[in-house]
């Protein structure tokens, strides 16, 4: 009786052993398994934190684009400004400088026509003044001519 009394305790012990086995290597699994999720969520926060990161990097920099190119836009705005006043500025000097030296060249015309027609009153044999006096008067015309070309142009 003592050998099969034995024999249970043996059998019991190893169906003990055998469930504590059965117990220990599902708290190990379990164990593994709450670590295997542990490092996916860990892994899965690094994940959203660095995506999130160049989310937050692209939406600054495309910002910063657009206010960059605003400030550009208005500076070569009001450059563009200035110079078209600039422009306007020296036109009307120019224009004034040439409506003046023609009138001045209408003046000269004026008396050297006057000239010669004394000349012409008063001429004897000789022609030689009043030939270089219409020379003069060819002359002076084809400058107010160019003038008045270049006036035009500059319009």
């Amino acid at each position: 009786m003592l050998l099969t009394s034995n024999y249970r305790g043996e059998i019991e012990m190893t169906e003990l052993q055998t469930e504590d086995l059965a117990v220990v290597r599902r708290k190990e699994s379990s164990k593994k398994r709450r670590l295997r999720l542990a490092f996916i969520n860990f892994f899965m926060l690094w994940l959203l934190l660095i995506l999130g990161g160049f989310y937050a990097t692209h939406s600054y920099m495309e910002h910063f684009k657009k206010s960059v190119t605003g400030q550009i836009e208005e500076q070569t705005s009001t450059q563009i400004k200035n110079l078209q006043t600039s422009y306007d500025e020296q036109l009307a000097k120019l224009e004034t400088s040439y409506i003046t030296q023609l009138s001045d060249l209408q003046i000269k015309i004026e008396q050297l026509n006057e000239l010669l027609t004394f000349t012409k009153d008063n001429a004897n044999s000789s022609t030689d003044n009043s030939n270089m006096l219409y020379t003069q008067l060819n002359e002076m015309k084809t400058q107010l001519n160019e003038l008045k070309k270049s006036l035009e142009l500059m319009k």
